[in-house]
């Protein structure tokens, strides 16, 4: 058990945070490829409400409100296009290997 631990606590250390900003009906970058066990960002920099919602229902946000942000950990490889359920314009895809 405690080797499972530690091991726990090393892919912790290496796992990157990344930012994806909500601006001007956008997300920006559109498109963001990560690693298992990274950590993504959306922040709403909009006037209104968005989500980030994953086709495939593999994440969903509910709405962040602006100067808001909510936060997805990234566990299992895999494309996932989302978008903004209030906005279906709004498209992004995360890539995670």
């Amino acid at each position: 058990m405690g080797f499972a631990m530690a091991t726990g606590a090393i892919a912790d250390a290496r796992a990157e945070t990344y930012v994806i900003a909500i601006e001007q009906m956008r997300f920006n970058p559109p498109a963001l490829t990560v690693n298992r066990g990274d950590q993504i960002v959306w922040v709403n920099k909009d006037l209104f409400a968005h989500t980030a919602s994953a086709t495939s229902k593999a994440f969903d946000s509910s709405s962040i409100a602006p100067n808001a942000s909510w936060h997805y950990v990234a566990r299992k490889a895999g494309s996932y296009p989302y978008l903004c359920t209030f906005h279906p314009a709004m498209r992004g895809t995360l890539v995670v290997r």
